[in-house]
């Protein structure tokens, strides 16, 4: 088991902190953990018509435009009650509303540098939501379509959803779709 002994913040910003941390490893032996910490997000899967709602936008550390599920967290890496953070996000990334929020479970993004932890939310009975909030400065060029689940999946398989959230949530609702959930 790792031990940590001290630990300062390095950088932070509206969306993270970021620390280091001084450690002891089981051996015995000292070192340093750098932890990116972040608000715990959700990420909805809009399930209609059997087909979801997706969301391109530009995503800046990896340098391109990529289809995904809705996901993110509250502004000021604010901490809210996990469905008013899917309502929230579905809200302003579709600008739609769903009058059924199920969770589908509970994951971490990149356990072995981050603490961010994120809810998947299946959200169905959609409808347009009239006091949808713009979104935000980075998604102004956010574009959100509907896409039939064949071509989803197609788009899993030849590279153009690259998100391992999305990947990730999906397998969840397949499996609650398989426990006869739906």
């Amino acid at each position: 088991m790792i031990e940590q002994v001290s630990s300062r913040i390095v950088y932070q910003n509206p969306w993270m902190t970021v620390r280091e941390d001084g450690i002891v490893r089981a051996d015995g032996t000292a070192g340093v953990y750098g932890v990116v910490d972040k608000p715990h997000s959700a990420l909805i899967v809009p399930f209609e018509h059997d087909g979801f709602w997706l969301v391109e936008q530009y995503r800046y550390a990896v340098g391109g435009r990529y289809w995904e599920f809705p996901q993110g967290t509250l502004p000021d890496r604010g901490d809210g009650e996990p469905a008013a953070v899917a309502r929230h996000e579905l809200s302003q990334e579709t600008g739609l509303s769903a009058g059924r929020l199920t969770p589908l479970g509970r994951f971490f993004h990149a356990y072995g540098m981050s603490s961010q932890a994120c809810n998947a939310w299946l959200a169905t009975e959609l409808t347009a939501d009239p006091q949808a909030a713009a979104p935000d400065p980075e998604e102004a060029d956010l574009v959100a379509k509907w896409f039939p689940r064949a071509q989803f999946e197609a788009m899993l398989r030849d590279g153009r959803i690259v998100d391992l959230a999305t990947i990730a949530a999906y397998g969840l609702m397949l499996l609650d779709e398989r426990a006869g959930n739906r």
